[in-house]
């Protein structure tokens, strides 16, 4: 059901140095901050060959990335974004296979402009799986 490896999240706490630090130090393509006012975040994305680094960092008091920068003042790992063909097709086979889809089970548009799902946590060895339409 899942296809390629999209993208791993990463929140970070300042949002400037960790694109300075992947631009100048690891030599990476970066993009502008974009905000996702939808998903609460200022995201850079950062381009590989193979898949992106998503730059999170929170926009506004209500955002899910503050709660885990307070865990995690560091930063760390968010979540992992997988394509899937069809997303509905894909939500009902996971729901039915007893699999959590978070925020009502309704796909939101996500920062690439295609419909996205994120999966309970406990229910994928305690990791937050983002689903993208391909």
């Amino acid at each position: 059901m899942i296809g390629k490896l999209n993208h791993v999240a990463i929140a970070v706490p300042d949002l400037a140095a960790a694109t300075a630090m992947y631009r100048d130090i690891l030599g990476a393509k970066v993009s502008a901050p974009g905000d996702e006012p939808d998903h609460g975040v200022t995201v850079v994305f950062v381009e590989l060959p193979n898949a992106k680094i998503e730059l999170l960092h929170p926009l506004g008091d209500n955002s899910p990335i503050a709660p885990f920068l307070e865990r995690n003042p560091s930063g760390g790992v968010h979540h992992v974004c997988y394509e899937v063909g069809d997303i509905l097709a894909a939500r009902d086979r996971l729901k039915a296979a007893g699999a959590r889809v978070l925020g009502g089970g309704e796909p939101k548009t996500g920062a690439h402009g295609k419909p996205v799902l994120f999966l309970h946590p406990k229910d994928f060895c305690g990791t937050l799986i983002e689903l993208e339409q391909a």
